[in-house]
């Protein structure tokens, strides 16, 4: 369907309201059907199917609230904007909660209502199709707990698949956070060993001391402490997958250790003079350039050769923006579920924000934003206002400004004024991104009066406005 194919029912007591909004739709190619009153509007709802609803909250009969639960419960696709003279902050977050995309006051401006009723319908597009692309793939793909659709996530999902049943080394590479551990999880599932132990192993994790030990195991009396026999990880994970994360913080003796282990299956317990053989698959991951590793003589050249049969590299989330709506809404319902909230979705505009930050923690640092948001949310939707975002609200309202404000330097004596004006150009600059330019939507995000926006704007001479 094309958005200007679109049925769009207008719900408003005003006949010279709904003739206006009539004419302004049908001008624009829309299809407008009218409704006078809530009631009637509640009997065409369900005699009919709309793409969009622009309801009025003060309705003759019954409220607009009471249209849009009819209209969600019809169809939970219909998209419902609110427009009101009367809205209060209550009415317009009960509404959103409600499933409403949006409320506008009245009076509006017809081109930003028009803007509004474009982008609404763009996104009930592209979230159709958008489901239909995961259904897909969920036929066809099966790696149920790793969540994406960007081609080069579908690239790794392939080498998955090619890689599984074999018996090679794998090396995993990729920033921090961005979901190494779910790939091998995802290899050894769709391996012949899925029925047999992954063992994870965090060589970072584990202090140097103990590491021979944990990786290969000892025997009594190896040393101080030793009071028995013990199995290492190795051992523990025969006949299964071992997968050795943050490979290159091994030392370089561990390293020598390790190559027999991963060339021979074989390998020595601490203290131990007989060899013990294993049936291991190994992948490992880096979040270093183990090239660059080795160049640096931190990292032996032929265990390097040996791990790097074939490499897996995973994005970082900044270059796979678009799964960043469907894996925030898969931690939103995890987490919901978890806490016993019943949080249905994330507004549009909170994934507008949410997409003009790059997530240096990549998807870790995403779901634990989601899992504060979730804890901390009093609304069955998270909006703007309810993301947590801890310290990610500093980057995004400072825009290019890089400015920390420690209050201990009061005691040294601070310029209030100049440290004021900073915060309020740096929150004035991110808003006008953040409505493109539009001073009323900015102005309306700051809680501001037009002409107080203006005063403003003008003591800012470098922020853009028209």
């Amino acid at each position: 369907m094309k958005n200007k194919d679109a049925h769009i029912l207008i719900v408003d007591d005003e006949l010279s309201m709904r003739e206006l909004l009539d004419v302004m739709l049908t001008r624009n190619g829309y299809r407008a059907s009218l409704a006078g009153h809530g009631k009637q509007a509640v009997s065409m709802v369900a005699e009919a199917r709309y793409d969009l609803l622009l309801c009025d909250i003060r309705l003759g009969d019954i409220t607009g609230l009471d249209v849009l639960k009819a209209a969600k419960k019809k169809d939970p696709a219909t998209v419902v904007i609110m427009i009101s003279a009367y809205a209060t902050t209550e009415t317009a977050v009960e509404a959103m909660n409600l499933g409403a995309y949006d409320y506008v006051p009245k009076p509006f401006d017809k081109d930003e209502l028009l803007a509004t009723i474009a982008k609404a319908l763009d996104v009930k597009t592209i979230e159709h199709e958008k489901k239909a692309l995961e259904d897909e793939i969920k036929k066809t793909i099966h790696f149920e707990k790793i969540v994406g659709n960007h081609p080069k996530m579908q690239h790794i999902y392939r080498m998955v698949e090619q890689v599984a049943g074999t018996r090679t080394n794998i090396l995993i590479t990729g920033e921090s956070g961005t979901g190494k551990e779910l790939i091998a999880q995802a290899i050894h599932d769709q391996s012949d060993r899925r029925d047999k132990l992954f063992v994870t192993i965090n060589c970072g994790g584990i202090p140097e001391t103990l590491m021979e030990s944990e990786l290969f195991g000892h025997k009594k009396g190896a040393f101080t402490g030793a009071s028995q026999d013990k199995k290492g990880l190795f051992e523990e994970g025969d006949q299964g997958t071992v997968f050795l994360d943050e490979i290159g913080e091994l030392s370089l003796p561990l390293q020598v250790k390790l190559l027999r282990a991963v060339q021979e299956k074989v390998f020595k317990p601490v203290g131990g003079n007989a060899d013990v053989t294993v049936d291991i698959r190994f992948i490992l991951a880096s979040n270093k350039s183990l090239e660059e590793e080795v160049i640096a003589g931190r990292f032996r050249e032929d265990l390097f050769y040996r791990l790097n049969v074939i490499e897996l590299k995973v994005p970082p989330l900044r270059e796979r923006k678009t799964d960043l709506h469907a894996l925030s809404q898969h931690f939103l319902d995890k987490y919901s579920r978890e806490m016993g909230k019943e949080i249905a979705k994330i507004s549009s505009y909170a994934i507008d924000l949410l997409n003009k930050y790059d997530f240096p923690g990549n998807v870790r640092e995403l779901e634990n934003l989601m899992e504060r948001s979730v804890a901390l949310s009093t609304t069955n939707i998270i909006l703007p206002d309810s993301l947590a975002m801890a310290t990610h609200k500093r980057r995004w309202v400072e825009g290019t400004q890089d400015e920390r404000f420690d209050l201990e330097e009061v005691v040294h004596g601070v310029d209030l004024n100049q440290i004021l004006q900073k915060i309020e150009k740096a929150y004035l600059k991110k808003t006008m991104e953040y409505a493109d330019g539009n001073k009323k939507k900015a102005a309306k995000l700051l809680g501001l009066g037009y002409r107080s926006m203006w005063h403003r704007l003008d003591k800012l001479s470098d922020v853009q406005h028209e």
